[in-house]
């Protein structure tokens, strides 16, 4: 008994007193699971009398105290606790991922490490495989700031995306466990947030707006607007953008606010919902020092508010790496150093390699691992002398960062009501009593209506978009008013007729790829968003659809205005209402499936050059350039699958299908043809002959051909107009349907 009290008066000297101890003070009692809950639900639950003016961020922490009057926890004696109540640490253990890569030409065994060879040799299909994380192992804890480091191509933004569960279970290997306990993909999206290394913003939003629409996606309808606007006001400040407040983000052509404070602004809209883990990919990648390092206050004071902070960093200087608790350097996706960034210097002086004085410690590792990622060697020698390092400096807590009186001392699930009742995980307020997180905060009307509102706000405050769509449209149309103006009833007028729709119709949807970069801009904004339950896709396409709709209804009237009665269409007030729904149709047909295009293609100038191609290929099966009835057996199919098609066939029955109209005359028989030169007389003789064979009188007034005969003549007969319009408008619902299923299989943010 007397070697193990010398042994823990050696390890622990601060319980060793010189003086008779004092009477211990009595004990303060953990909260049951009981009690837990209850305070749970008593800061969770609602009161529908209530004016707002309380916040869901300033409820106590309990720390074991009494209750005080009123219901709030006495933490006066907290610091009498050996340790705190509740405790997150996430640990990760010998996470390996490894991606295939193509077999070299010539000896396979050169792209490996020298230290490798006689494993590849063993394994042949490890010549096909890089490993991106092998065996990387760590902590984080509440309250901390865990910076990932190395050189490009490191591993840094794997390991985050290993710790975010952005990379198939199935590929990764290893453990990622919070609270010893494994984390599943609905309660990790509900308690965690991702920050992607671009600033993925709406331009045209202010900084209160943009976290003001992030607060109505994250946070429970059960959550009063005065308090989402709390939220809101709280985080703007913690995150030191009073200032710029009321300041649009902007872009390249709108002035907005600065890198650093756009780079907040990212961070911001993440951790509306105060998440206990926030997951960074270079916060501080393309900012200046100073703007670098506010960043990185910002994220210390997040993890000082009860988060677990875990980022990747790029060489930081010497006052962002004061911020740091622990670090882990990799090299290869192995480690050369994990431990507190103090224990920089002395970690390397033991290798060998002193930290020279006023040298950037941060710096000297890079340029130090560098050097021995050139070498023979590589870094293996590092990756030895860590493992062994780690194991001369267990008990050390000054070179580890570790803090073995602050183990978690509730489970994840008592840990993580505990922690919501102090105010934390805002979204996870409703049923806390089984912990079980909600996928998506808001149901999905109020989610239609937040992204209804947002992206009308962003569009309107950028007129100049629609005002020169507006105008090519409007253009387009008088250049085809002026071309075909005031078309006559003969041979010719009915041919110009069948030109002027084709290239009206096709316009309609060439004008419709421009929408082909709207989605493109948004898209990696939806990504965020929808990674960690923002929102549902539906409510997206939804969305995406109705705000779309409006402009198409004043650009389709725009156009038949200026075309309709200045080319001299038939039919009065019912045929230019046909027009215009045919127009609108195409219009709407067209959008949804350029909008098709996009989720598909996640490139511009791809796909523009796709959209044109297929574009060109519709037209040219359309029936226009060739009949129906003369379109290759092999390209039928197309024919059907063809989008200008219907349109075109739509208001050609518009426009021929009432039979009232004539559009060739007994003597016009001749036109286009070689007897067109003829003499009227002569062609009246040759009318008669023609008369007296077929025992039909034809004079040269008679009508030969009306509407109807060339709608047989150009075989549009198979449907009729209101038929064709139905099909047009089914082909813009069925491209939103596959728009939908598009983000559904292609935005899985996961690697495999």
């Amino acid at each position: 008994m007397h070697a193990m009290a010398r042994a823990v008066h050696d390890r622990l000297p601060f319980l060793a007193s010189p003086a008779p101890p004092a009477p211990a003070p009595a004990r303060v009692r953990n909260p049951s699971l009981s009690e837990m809950l209850s305070l749970v639900t008593a800061a969770t639950v609602a009161d529908p009398d209530d004016d707002g003016s309380g916040s869901v961020l300033s409820l106590p922490m309990p720390l074991g105290g009494a209750p005080a009057p009123g219901g709030r926890v006495d933490d006066s004696n907290a610091g009498a606790a050996v340790g705190r109540a509740i405790q997150f640490r996430l640990t990760f253990s010998d996470l390996t991922y490894s991606v295939r890569r193509a077999r070299p030409s010539g000896h396979g065994l050169r792209l490996l490490p020298l230290h490798r060879v006689s494993t590849a040799a063993a394994a042949p299909d490890a010549q096909q495989t890089r490993a991106l994380l092998d065996g990387v192992s760590g902590e984080a804890r509440e309250g901390e700031i865990l910076a990932v480091m190395g050189a490009s191509g490191s591993g840094k933004s794997t390991l985050i995306d290993a710790l975010a569960n952005r990379i198939s279970r199935g590929s990764l290997k290893g453990s990622v466990t919070l609270n010893g306990e494994p984390l599943t993909g609905n309660v990790l999206k509900s308690m965690s947030a991702y920050v992607m290394q671009d600033d993925l913003l709406f331009p045209m939003l202010t900084v209160t707006e943009t976290l003001s629409f992030a607060a109505d996606f994250r946070l429970p309808r059960s959550l009063s607007p005065a308090k989402k606007r709390a939220r809101v006001q709280a985080l703007v400040d913690q995150l030191g953008l009073r200032a710029a407040a009321n300041t649009i983000i902007g872009d390249e052509g709108h002035r907005g606010v600065s890198g650093g404070e756009r780079r907040r602004v990212s961070i911001g809209t993440d951790i509306i919902h105060d998440p206990i883990l926030l997951f960074l990919d270079e916060p501080t990648s393309g900012l200046d020092s100073t703007s670098a390092f506010m960043v990185v206050k910002v994220l210390r004071r997040i993890a000082e508010s009860g988060s677990i902070v875990i980022t990747s960093i790029h060489q930081p200087s010497q006052r962002i790496l004061g911020l740091l608790d622990r670090l882990i350097l990799l090299s290869g996706g192995r480690t050369v150093f994990s431990g507190a960034p103090s224990a920089l210097p002395p970690y390397f002086a033991e290798f060998g390699f002193p930290v020279p004085d006023n040298e950037n410690r941060a710096e000297f590792a890079l340029d130090l691992i560098r050097e021995f990622e050139s070498s023979p060697t590589g870094t293996k020698p590092l990756v030895d002398f860590h493992r062994t390092w780690k194991l001369m400096h267990a008990g050390d807590t000054s070179s580890t960062g570790a803090r073995p009186w602050e183990q978690p001392t509730m489970s994840l699930k008592e840990a993580i009501g505990a922690s919501i009742s102090r105010g934390k995980l805002v979204s996870g307020a409703a049923d806390v009593s089984h912990t079980s997180m909600h996928t998506y905060a808001n149901p999905f009307w109020v989610e239609m209506k937040v992204l209804t509102r947002r992206s009308a706000i962003n569009t309107r405050r950028m007129p100049e978009l629609f005002l020169i769509r507006l105008g090519a449209v409007v253009v387009t149309g008088g250049i085809l008013a002026t071309v075909f103006f005031r078309l006559d009833q003969s041979p010719k007028g009915a041919q110009e007729r069948l030109g002027f729709f084709a290239f009206a119709m096709s316009t309609m949807f060439y004008t419709c790829a421009d929408a082909l970069p709207v989605f493109l801009q948004e898209r990696y904004v939806f990504l965020r968003e929808t990674a960690y339950g923002a929102y549902r896709r539906a409510s997206y396409v939804l969305s995406n659809a109705i705000v779309s709709f409006p402009p198409l209804v004043v650009l389709s009237l725009a156009f038949a205005l200026t075309t309709f009665f200045a080319v001299g269409l038939a039919g009065g007030a019912s045929g230019f209402a046909f027009y215009a729904l045919a127009i609108l149709a195409s219009f709407w047909a067209g959008s949804g499936f350029v909008t098709f295009l996009s989720g598909v293609i996640p490139h511009v100038m791809i796909g523009y050059t796709v959209v044109v191609a297929i574009l060109a290929y519709f037209l040219l099966f359309s029936g226009f350039f060739i009949n129906r009835d003369r379109i290759p057996a092999y390209w039928l199919w197309f024919h059907y699958l063809s989008l200008v098609k219907y349109p075109f066939e739509g208001v050609l029955q518009n426009e021929f299908g009432r039979g009232g109209e004539c559009f060739v005359r007994g003597a016009q028989i001749f036109d286009n043809s070689p007897l067109g030169a003829l003499p009227e007389a002569v062609k009246a003789r040759v009318l008669a002959s023609i008369s007296a064979a077929l025992g039909v009188a034809i004079g040269p007034e008679t009508c030969v051909a009306n509407g109807r005969s060339v709608l047989v003549q150009a075989a549009v007969t198979q449907l009729g107009k209101w038929e064709c319009l139905l099909v047009t408008a089914a082909w813009g619902f069925l491209f939103r349907l596959l728009f939908y299923f598009s983000l559904v299989l292609g935005s899985k943010n996961k690697r495999r």
